[in-house]
């Protein structure tokens, strides 16, 4: 009987004590049990109303929350919820809990008024950052810009360039290159453009190239399509590099007549003729003519 109270007591959430003494270490079979109960404690699942648990750490999606929500929602109710979510106890409210990792299915069990099945994890703000950017570079959903994004938001909130790493598995030399994008181009741009999940790491750092000395009013008006690749499409259309147009004069005969257009192309002189028959006559003289450029170079 007393077996059976002490595992009734894994289906409730554990709370999180303001000051957590420290762990009496046991030894033995007894030390034993203790250790797999508390083992246990820490895989169980629990079922939390979707209204007691409240959003944190930082945004990983650029795109509208709501996006795909409705197939979502869909999914859930003809199949449930398969993957568990991860929370933490609420720091501020009794009772409450926040979001680790899982906003979008806590949205859309919120919207269908069903319970969210979730592990609980003690986890303090610099743990719960780091869950969730392991998290997020599991996921395949989530584009490059995002990643990026979500690296500048863990710099600009203290966090080192180690941890950084180790929360995206990543290498510091992808971290620094997510880093450069996220500088060199402005936020309000990326808010504009969107996930772009068909722009990779090359791309985003093309235009970044490109942007150069621009407004940015100018820049967010580029940023125009049905969705986040084509709108990061246009602007990286509209900032395409012209190709200067070679220097070209015109040869004028006395009354005003153009008689030929000389242009440079690869660095050697084009000579574009008007008249055909002149044409000819230069390609028989043309030895001639330049027997006397040469003589006249000679004095």
């Amino acid at each position: 009987m007393a077996r059976k109270n002490l595992l009734e007591g894994l289906k409730k959430p554990l709370p999180t004590p303001a000051q957590p003494a420290a762990p009496r270490r046991q030894t033995g079979a007894i030390g034993a049990v203790s250790q797999s109960l508390a083992d246990l404690k820490t895989r169980a699942l629990i079922e939390v109303p979707a209204d007691m648990i409240d959003d944190a750490g930082l945004k990983d999606r650029l795109d509208a929350e709501d996006s795909g929500l409705a197939e979502l929602q869909e999914s859930l109710r003809e199949y449930g919820q398969q993957v568990p979510v991860m929370l933490r106890h609420s720091p501020n409210y009794e009772g409450r809990y926040e979001i680790v990792y899982g906003r979008r299915r806590v949205a859309a069990l919120k919207a269908l008024k069903m319970p969210v099945r979730a592990m609980v994890r003690d986890l303090d703000d610099r743990s719960l950052i780091v869950a969730q950017g392991q998290e997020n570079a599991a996921r395949k959903d989530l584009s490059f810009i995002e990643k990026a994004n979500f690296a500048k938001q863990m710099q600009d909130a203290g966090f080192d360039r180690k941890v950084i790493c180790d929360a995206l598995h990543v290498d510091k030399t992808v971290v620094s290159r997510m880093l450069a994008v996220t500088q060199q181009i402005p936020h309000e741009l990326i808010l504009a453009i969107g996930a772009a999940p068909s722009a990779g790491r090359d791309r985003w750092i093309g235009l970044a190239k490109r942007l150069k000395e621009r407004p940015l009013t100018e820049l967010t008006a580029m940023a125009q399509g049905a969705d986040s690749d084509a709108r990061f499409q246009a602007v990286f259309d509209a900032l395409q590099p012209t190709r200067a147009r070679p220097a070209q004069r015109e040869v004028t005969t006395g009354d005003g007549k153009v008689l030929a257009q000389v242009s440079r192309k690869s660095g050697k002189p084009v000579l574009t003729l008007q008249e055909p028959d002149f044409g000819d006559w230069l390609a028989e003289n043309l030895a001639r003519l330049h027997g006397d450029f040469a003589a006249s170079r000679d004095t």
